[in-house]
């Protein structure tokens, strides 16, 4: 037996047959006359294609085909108001109803039940399937109109279809029907919500008629996309036309002044709302929840809470993920069990919010117990779901946690490939995150701009030169859109890989530089000891018509200290605070305590600390201790130390530096107290690592390495410079070696320092001419900075080494740093 398909495409047919009557069959109820029903399903086609393949039978089971027409009986079709309540399988059962009856039991018009199965499937998170109907409707010429036309755009909002949406836009402005204010407002929402402001903005500004609905839309519009200047502007407008805000604007208004964290105009808001309505909503009430915890007004924010007496999903949600943000995370996880309790069942969303917030302040037990609910409560692990707990992981420092979810996900998008990428690289595991970058496009998943920035950022941390010009290659040849975000992020790599001119290179090609290229370009240049360049293009950049901002200002003074610029450090400290009205911050403080310090100016220094109008922190006393370390100033440096023990107690990198002044004193007693006391507390130092890339690997070279498995091929090779070295007529520096030991000892501990056994490691590894580039965490020593001159000239080779306080280019037996550093 084989029944007629029941969906729009008629011509085609089911080819199954029922079976046995009891097969596949669902009950379902009738409500009003209480009659049993049983549909009978073919599982073999996808519901994708929109054909409902089903037929209502009546008990008990047919005894012959024949007896089917004769058997069939129709639930009665819905009012409208009660189809926009159903559920997703509600909506089939009714849809294959209206289909079997050509649409005519009803007291409704074929249009008006073709809306509402619209509207339903959408609500139901179906648009695919009333974008479907859609589809059908034009091919058979059916009438759309001004109902239809906002329904289908809200389908395409779900989905992003901007392209069909502006198909849409044109056959409404064919039909006349953008005169409706109703399609308009519908058709500004859509491109909105597909992230295509400019069309939503040139819409409005036609439109012949605005209602307050129009404003609130483009409101809306501008606050989801993050476009704080014009929303602004649109609610200055909306006063000056005395356009009395609806609770819907007013939501967008308080999500605007959530995002720029003005608890001022957030508070007149809330003022404003309490006045001007009888009483707020639900959604209102959220929107304030949500400023208040997110600003950190955690009482104000549990005030409202506690006074709904109808708490939505998105309220529970807001409450909690601002108890996590701020580290109240017993109250947070508190919360949490009470909303479970209460039966209010958290969604994808609520889940979605809170293990964001977890990785956002590092709860790693708190994102655990919540992996453990999702799982336990058997939630569908969405892509969305499992890329937040991937970058739950990586943030926390859990990569192994969450490279279990990550291969758990059988269809990976570009997402989580991303999140599994910045989680190896936010853990140093450099290879992993190269790799995993290689596999995912061997998996046929392109990168985008995410991807790019993330495995970029690494490139520039762990100074892999080679490995990032590939990556620019890259995108190149995909041709990835390279918006301001991405090419800063180039530029970056370039400049802390020690390719500053490559760097520039692409500063110089840009077009869209943004504030954020700038800095970062000055930064570049300072970090290179490029003092006055960096001054020149602060020149440029005025001239251009850039405001210089206060990270402007910090590049700036960086690279004064850098360059030895201290009067000109001194006058663009002035200048930020009288010409540009800059409040300075404690890293504009902590900049010319640098500048003085390192010129040796060690009274000015501690002057300005003493005077600054802001609590010196831990940053600014260890700037001044290894200004005093560099100067040999004891008296100093016991001041910044003991105020560094007294901040920072487990710290013991300045315990180190003091135990160093003390050495440099030949004060051994003093050396041996300090130690003493790192041992009785376990305080370890921070080891010299040195990083260098070879062949698009990352090598990592600890002081006396035994585990590379080059290691004897390395350790050659450092006998060689050794040889070498001393027949130039270089004598060891062993007062870098600060340990009450023979001179023999402390030369040998020399030689093995970890960036000689990476230089090694690269002369060894590279073709003679290469350029050596290495990255090392703590500050190039003076014996390895006088030896690495030399062997720059020795070997013929221009050897980039980045230490933690600026980069040195060493070519022909020189320094790009004169000896300043």
């Amino acid at each position: 037996m084989k029944i007629e398909q029941l969906g729009f495409y008629e011509h085609q047919k089911l080819g199954n047959s029922l079976g046995p009557m009891g097969e596949h069959e669902n009950q379902v109820q009738n409500s009003s006359s209480q009659e049993r029903y049983f549909i009978c399903e073919d599982n073999k086609l996808p519901w994708t294609l929109d054909m409902m393949k089903v037929a209502v039978i009546q008990k008990p089971p047919l005894s012959s085909p024949s007896a089917l027409p004769s058997a069939i009986k129709l639930i009665q079709i819905p009012k409208a108001e009660k189809l926009l309540q159903t559920t997703l399988e509600q909506t089939r059962q009714i849809h294959a109803l209206m289909v079997k009856v050509h649409f005519t039991d009803s007291n409704l018009s074929p249009s008006a039940q073709f809306n509402l199965l619209i509207t339903s499937y959408t609500k139901n998170s179906q648009p695919h399937s009333a974008l479907d109907i859609y589809a059908y409707l034009r091919r058979v010429d059916h009438e759309v109109d001004n109902f239809m036309v906002p329904a289908v755009l809200k389908a395409c909002s779900f989905v992003s279809m901007t392209r069909l949406g502006k198909e849409i836009h044109g056959f409404a402005v064919k039909s006349g029907l953008t005169e409706d204010v109703f399609v308009s407002n519908a058709l500004i929402q859509m491109y909105g919500e597909c992230d295509s402001v400019v069309s939503a903005r040139l819409l409005f500004d036609n439109m012949r008629e605005r209602d307050e609905v129009s404003w609130s839309t483009m409101l809306r519009c501008y606050v989801r996309n993050k476009l704080h200047r014009e929303a602004l502007e649109t609610i200055r407008k909306m006063q000056i036309l005395q356009i009395r805000p609806s609770e819907v604007a007013m939501i967008s208004m308080v999500t605007l002044f959530a995002d720029l964290e003005d608890n001022e105009m957030g508070k007149a808001m809330h003022a404003y709302a309490t006045k001007n309505l009888e009483k707020m909503g639900v959604h209102l009430t959220t929107a304030f929840i949500h400023m208040y915890a997110k600003s950190g007004n955690l009482a104000s924010a549990r005030l409202l809470f506690s006074g709904l007496h109808q708490k939505s999903v998105a309220s529970w949600t807001a409450m909690i993920a601002g108890y996590i943000r701020y580290n109240k995370l017993e109250e947070g996880m508190k919360l949490f069990a009470r909303m479970i309790e209460e039966r209010v069942k958290p969604n994808e969303i609520t889940l979605l919010s809170l293990v964001v917030e977890c990785g956002f302040v590092g709860a790693l037990e708190l994102g655990k117990q919540l992996h453990v609910y999702i799982v336990r409560s058997e939630i569908c692990m969405s892509l969305a779901l499992a890329t937040a707990l991937v970058d739950m992981y990586g943030k926390c420092g859990e990569i192994n946690n969450g490279k279990e979810v990550f291969d758990s996900v059988k269809n990976k998008d570009v997402m989580i490939w991303s999140a599994m990428i910045a989680a190896y690289a936010q853990a140093r595991c450099t290879d992993q995150a190269f790799d995993l970058f290689v596999k995912m496009r061997d998996n046929g998943v392109a990168p985008n701009q995410v991807t790019m920035t993330t495995i970029i950022s690494l490139c520039a941390e762990v100074g892999a030169h080679d490995m990032g010009k590939w990556i620019h290659t890259v995108i190149d040849r995909q041709v990835i859109e390279m918006d301001t975000i991405l090419k800063t992020a180039l530029l970056e790599m370039y400049a802390k890989c020690g390719d500053i001119d490559g760097a520039w290179k692409l500063f110089r090609e840009a077009k869209d530089r943004d504030i954020g290229m700038w800095n970062t370009m000055m930064a570049g240049f300072g970090m290179h000891g490029y003092g006055k360049e960096a001054l020149e293009l602060l020149s440029e950049m005025e001239r251009v018509g850039f405001r210089p901002n206060d990270i402007t200002f910090i590049g700036l003074l960086h690279a004064c200290s850098h360059a030895g610029l201290v009067e000109e450090g001194k006058l663009m400290f002035e200048k930020m605070v009288h010409k540009f009205a800059l409040v300075p911050k404690i890293e504009h403080y902590g900049c010319m305590v640098d500048l003085l310090g390192r010129a040796g100016h060690l009274d000015e220094a501690y002057g300005i600390i003493k005077n600054m109008p802001i609590r010196a922190n831990a940053i600014i006393w260890s700037v001044l201790l290894a200004a005093c370390k560099l100067h040999q100033n004891v008296v100093l440096g016991e001041i910044a130390a003991k105020q560094l023990v007294y901040l920072e107690p487990q710290n013991c990198g300045y315990n180190v530096s003091m135990s160093n002044i003390y050495a440099m004193a030949n004060r051994w007693t003093d050396v041996a107290g300090v130690r003493k006391a790192m041992k009785n507390k376990e305080m370890k130092k921070e080891p010299g690592l040195s990083c260098i890339e070879v062949n698009g690997y990352v090598h990592e070279f600890i002081m006396g390495d035994r585990t590379h498995p080059e290691i004897k091929k390395v350790n050659d090779m450092v006998s060689d410079m050794r040889n070498k070295l001393k027949e130039a007529g270089y004598r060891a520096d062993t007062s870098a070696v600060l340990k009450n030991i023979d001179e023999e000892e402390k030369e040998t501990a020399l030689n093995y320092h970890s960036e000689k056994l990476a230089m090694a490691f690269g002369l060894i590894s590279t073709a003679p001419g290469t350029p050596i580039r290495i990255v090392k965490n703590l500050r190039v020593c003076n014996d390895c900075h006088t030896a690495t001159k030399l062997l720059s000239k020795i070997y013929q080779r221009l050897i980039i080494v980045r230490d933690r306080k600026r980069f040195h280019h060493f070519r022909d037996g020189t320094c790009s740093c004169g000896d300043y550093w």
